[in-house]
């Protein structure tokens, strides 16, 4: 800010202006925090292990899906719904959709428990019981059992639809989340090499999305819910592992690069 002279009285109070060039207020707060943001994106999506330069290794691609805990939290509710809707669907046809959904629930609430009694943050699984009783509670309505995968259809056309978009016109989130993560900001974008690889992560990434929904979809409408469950499973954690591997090993590699040309060019 620049300093104000006092007011005139003859040409009445100045008004203080901030200098061209300077941001304007809380500006510099609401980038950093944008940066911050995007770099907690890509630590949950678990690309920390590529700026930190760890070695991939079953121990660091296990950590960055959450540990055991993670896994099972993310995978158990899911296979419960579908072996409980199996076998009870013969056996208590009118109480079959019913206990199918309150077991999962019921595993989401000892999930917190039990974060509680080791003292571990526990959005994870807050955030998970939350998904699991909205489908719950969606799927009794309806009186489907399928529905209770359909907001799992909403997640993956959002997040699929938004890294599609963000590739096209230019912005890749991927590239975005990687960039603050890996300190280089946007500046990665005047940068060929990184701007192409990025890009075509995102579209990877948006792919994966894509793929569940053309798999997914078609047995949702079909009401086939064992096929369904199953697909799902199938389609989580053994796709999203081997795409983050890869993703892992190819920004890794186009920043080592980029860092190595830079060298040679000071040099």
């Amino acid at each position: 800010m620049t300093e104000t002279p006092p007011p005139n009285e003859a040409h009445g109070p100045r008004v203080t202006r901030n200098p061209p060039d300077s941001p304007e207020p809380g500006t510099e707060a609401v980038s950093g925090a944008l940066a911050e943001g995007m770099a907690a994106a890509a630590r949950r999506a678990g690309f920390s292990s590529a700026a930190d330069g760890e070695p991939i290794s079953g121990r660091v691609l296990l950590a960055a899906m959450g540990g055991i805990r993670g896994l099972v939290e993310a995978v158990l509710p899911g296979l419960v719904f579908l072996l409980t809707y199996t076998f009870t669907r013969q056996l208590l046809p009118d109480y079959s959709l019913l206990v199918s959904l309150v077991v999962p629930v019921l595993i989401g609430v000892v999930f917190i428990a039990l974060r509680r009694v080791s003292r571990q943050t526990m959005t994870p699984a807050v955030g998970g019981l939350v998904a699991l009783v909205f489908s719950a509670v969606l799927a009794l309505f309806t009186g489907r059992a399928e529905d209770f995968f359909l907001p799992g259809f909403w997640t993956n056309g959002l997040y699929g639809g938004a890294l599609l978009v963000s590739a096209l016109v230019g912005w890749p989130l991927i590239g975005l989340a990687v960039g603050f993560l890996m300190g280089d900001g946007i500046d990665w974008r005047a940068n060929p090499s990184k701007r192409r690889v990025l890009t075509i992560l995102t579209l990877c990434w948006a792919g994966l999305f894509a793929l569940r929904l053309a798999v997914q979809l078609p047995l949702y409408y079909s009401g086939n819910v064992e096929w369904l469950g199953a697909a799902k499973l199938l389609m989580g954690i053994p796709l999203y592992a081997p795409l983050l591997v890869t993703s892992w090993l190819v920004v890794r590699t186009v920043y080592r690069a980029t860092d190595d040309d830079t060298a040679r060019r000071r040099d």
